[in-house]
């Protein structure tokens, strides 16, 4: 790969290459939200103060995305915490250090927000998602709990 890998904040016009990444077998089991639905969400990011999804973009294709919420706490003395969610690249580009950049964006963007940790959750069964992650610094801690809610 020669090309550079810049990541920028999505805009409404990347929503569909964010659904095309989100569809594979491995992350929701090739469904996506439609759309209409996922612009609508995307619009809405912009009313939390700190929170954004990103993509990353070779020869300018989006070939990876997560998401960053930097949230205010009360308590560790007002200092804020950071939270990466969906992380994915498409697969044709796994491999290429793009995930690696993402997460070192997003380990950098924290830091300049003052926060004092940022946290991800990686399902159980996703040992190679284990290693990648703890080969860029993040350490197992305690326990991640889950409670199903109904949609209902």
């Amino acid at each position: 790969m020669d090309d550079p890998v810049t990541i920028r904040v999505a805009e409404v016009s990347d929503v569909s290459a964010v659904l095309r990444i989100y569809s594979q077998p491995a992350l929701d089991a090739g469904e996506a939200l439609s759309s209409e639905a996922a612009a609508t969400l995307l619009k809405r990011f912009s009313s939390y103060p700190n929170y954004s999804l990103y993509v990353a973009c070779v020869g300018g294709e989006v070939v990876g995305t997560f998401a960053l919420l930097v949230m205010d706490n009360l308590g560790h003395l007002g200092r804020p915490s950071a939270i990466v969610e969906d992380v994915a690249v498409e697969p044709r580009y796994q491999g290429h250090g793009i995930g690696g950049q993402m997460m070192r964006f997003a380990m950098r963007k924290a830091a300049e927000s003052g926060c004092y940790k940022l946290t991800l959750s990686a399902a159980s069964h996703r040992a190679n998602a284990h290693r990648f992650y703890e080969s860029l610094g993040f350490e197992r801690h305690g326990y991640s709990f889950v409670v199903p809610l109904s949609h209902g």
